[in-house]
């Protein structure tokens, strides 16, 4: 089983939410999400958990690329654009520090015209087990 495949089939969350992991390197992740009416807040625009989910899964693929089990410890989120119903957002996941413990990542959620909406800065927390993975995609 791939890192993709596992993330896919074991984060529930973030699948049932629509979030898509779409590419997963040593380093680097991309997920996607089409905003449909149910991520929509009061305000009619999409909602922040949205984004957060779908950075989140990113950041899960991108801290895990090196299968050792990986768990985020701390997350900020700044929201800069707004997106609404229909548009396709792009999560990409950077490793900016590769600490074997303590890992940090940023990541860029854009439209699909590649507008800036939503930058996420996580650190996690690298456990001494090994994931049941085989390769990455």
């Amino acid at each position: 089983m791939t890192l993709k495949e596992y993330l896919s089939q074991n984060d529930r969350f973030a699948a049932n939410s629509g979030c898509e992991l779409k590419e997963v390197r040593e380093g680097y992740a991309r997920a996607e999400l089409v905003v449909t009416p149910k991520h929509l807040n009061a305000g009619g625009v999409c909602q922040g958990g949205a984004y957060f989910t779908l950075a989140d899964i990113a950041l899960a693929a991108v801290m895990n690329s090196h299968a050792g089990l990986t768990f985020g410890i701390e997350n900020n989120i700044m929201f800069l654009h707004s997106a609404k119903a229909g548009d396709t957002l792009t999560a990409e996941a950077t490793e900016v520090y590769n600490h074997h413990k303590i890992p940090y990542v940023d990541v860029r959620i854009t439209n699909q015209q590649g507008e800036l909406c939503c930058v996420v800065t996580g650190l996690a927390y690298r456990k001494k087990v090994k994931l049941p993975i085989d390769g990455l995609m």
